[in-house]
Order: C-alpha cells, then structure tokens, then sequence
C-alpha cells in the first residue's frame, strides 16, 4: 500500500448477524493512527490516516445481533474499492448453514478481492470468506469453536485451530483472526499493513493492548465432542465423564461396553472424532485448567488428582494441548478468576 495516499479507506461491514462491540471496536482501532498518538502526546489530535466507513448491503440500518441499531455510512456500491474488507464475528451457531443469506456482501467482497483489496474478517466471520470460496486450499483460522464445523463446512481449507491471526492468500490478503478479543491483534496487524508497524505499535500503548501471544488454545475447551448418536458409545462417554481419573480408563470403558476392543475402539473414534485415549485425555486437561484456576495446589498435586501419576508427562502433555505450561495457565487465568471474584475488594483489583 502507498501510505503517502492518506486516508486509506477500510469498509466494515455490518449485518443482522454481527456484534455491534467488535464492528465499532474496530472502528475505534482504525480511526487512531495518526490522530491519537499526537493528541495524548502534543495535546492537539493529528489527522487520521485511516478512513474506517461501515457498510451494509443496502445501506439501511441494521439491528444486530446483540440489539444494537447499526446506522451505516453507506451501501456497498457507496464503497467500491476499499484497500480492506472487514468482516466482524457472525453471530450464528457452529455449522449453521449460510447459503443464500450473504449472497450480496459475497458478491462484492469477490469482486474486490480480484482487484486486491485485502479482506479480513474477525472470530466466526471468517465462515464468510469460506462461504464466499476465497479459502479453497488456504490456511485458516476463526474461533475456536467453529474450528471444526469450518473445516467440514469447506473442504481444502486448512485450519490452524491453535492461531489467534492467520494471513493467507495471494499477497496474504486473506487476514483472519481467532475469537473473542482477538479482533484487537486483526485490527493492529491492518494498520501495521496499510500504514506501519510505529503507528500499530501507538495504537497498542494508548489502548494498553496484550497480544495473544499464546494463540487462542489456552482459552479453548478441549472436549467439545458432544453425546454420540451412537447409544453404546454415548453411555460410554457418560459413564466416563464420572470415571476418567481412575487408573486404565480406556480398558474399563471397553469392559463395561461388553464389545471387542478393535470395534469399540472403531466406533468411539467414529462417534467423537477422537481415540478414547484422546478423549480421556480432553476430559482429565479440563479438570486440570479448573483446579489451576480456582486451587493453590501444586501443580505434581494436580496431576495426580485428574489420573496421572507422572507429573511430567502431564506438563508435557499439557503445553502440547494447551498451548502453554500449566504455570503459564495459572499465572494467566487464576489472577482473573481471583479478580473477578464475590467480594474482593476493589482496591486489590489490578
């Protein structure tokens, strides 16, 4: 981009399914490099380099998903060559089919897409750029509960469910963000883009942003595979729901199921998506970032209390499905639940 050509517009683009926090978050984002630094550093507000319009496909306003009344700058025939398309998270359930309910906003962010304008979308936002075809043999990333529904939704895209920001694409104009609060890394990384990397890095002291340096699986839920239909492998899952800590789950659950181990084996991966080892594993790592948060136990302590007897091996397990070591998770997540705790004080807050 020529960031001598100032200011650069960036559409975002507004429909009944997005979340109105993360449409204007984004907006706020993009209208401060250039103005914000000068103000709290001169006391006079500069010019802004970015020029952020929101969009819906006719131009009228939009009750989003959170009840918010969006009020557009314009229609997308009002923005016709954007340097950057922003899609915001969709507010639709994982797997939701999506045929016929964009075909406007699709259109048009394909057209732009051929001229080179970028496109990046925020959490669930980016099942719009899969349903638009622009992912086909691409890496991916959205939220980490829509991770597999997206991937079985459009084959050939490759998702990384572990990324909090993913850039793919010819000219990596393809720019996707995990869930959450990730929108603040997307929104950074398009002003280090379309202007540079000092201003992205104004924007991040003045709004006091921490990159989600770790990605976005130590925040996931690990066992997200819900009852099977398969009635033998759903009481199986029930069952072992209550009775993963004991020693040789795996060989129980076979046992009580009354079927050859290779069947059952066969069946479960079939039913969850996962071994049955996996599975217990999944279950015993939620049980350990709940104990990490709410406990002052040690971490070999732990260990122990979910099923394993070698500590170690949970800490190398846990880092390889977690993202970080369960230190790190503690460090991270027990401070905020502390903080956010019944009756602690405000001044120990912080």
């Amino acid at each position: 981009m020529d960031v001598t050509k100032h200011p650069i517009q960036v559409a975002l683009i507004a429909t009944p399914e997005a979340t109105a926090s993360t449409l204007y978050g984004m907006y706020d984002l993009l209208k401060a490099p250039g103005r914000d630094w000068a103000l709290v550093t001169t006391g006079a507000p500069g010019d802004s380099l970015l020029a952020p319009m929101v969009v819906s496909a006719d131009g009228q306003p939009v009750d989003a998903a959170n009840g918010v009344t969006i009020v557009p700058d314009g229609s997308l025939a009002d923005c016709p060559d954007p340097a950057v398309i922003c899609v915001p998270d969709l507010f639709v359930a994982p797997g939701e089919a999506l045929a016929g309910r964009f075909d406007a906003v699709i259109g048009w962010m394909r057209e732009c897409f051929e001229r080179g304008t970028m496109i990046a979308s925020a959490c669930s936002g980016a099942l719009l750029l899969g349903e638009a075809g622009l992912l086909r043999g691409q890496d991916a990333t959205t939220h980490w509960a829509y991770c597999d529904a997206m991937a079985q939704q459009y084959p050939g895209v490759r998702v990384l469910e572990r990324q909090a920001l993913v850039a793919s694409g010819d000219g990596q104009r393809l720019i996707m963000a995990g869930g959450g609060t990730t929108w603040i890394d997307l929104t950074l990384y398009i002003i280090s883009r379309l202007v540079s990397v000092d201003e992205a890095m104004h924007v991040a002291r003045i709004y006091m942003v921490n990159w989600h340096d770790f990605g976005q699986q130590p925040y996931a839920r690990l066992a997200r595979a819900s009852q099977s239909g398969d009635r033998l492998i759903a009481d199986a899952q029930v069952w072992i729901a209550d009775n993963y800590r004991q020693p040789a789950p795996v060989k129980a659950m076979i046992e009580r199921a009354g079927i050859p181990e290779r069947s059952f084996k066969r069946r479960f991966a079939q039913a969850t998506g996962m071994s049955p080892l996996e599975y217990i594993h999944t279950l015993r790592l939620e049980d350990a970032k709940q104990l990490l948060e709410a406990s002052g136990d040690s971490v070999e302590a732990i260990a122990v209390e979910v099923g394993y007897e070698d500590a170690s091996f949970f800490s190398r397990l846990f880092r390889r499905k977690v993202g970080i070591t369960p230190a790190q998770y503690r460090r991270k997540f027990g401070g905020m639940r502390r903080a956010l705790s019944p009756g602690r004080a405000a001044h120990e807050v912080g």
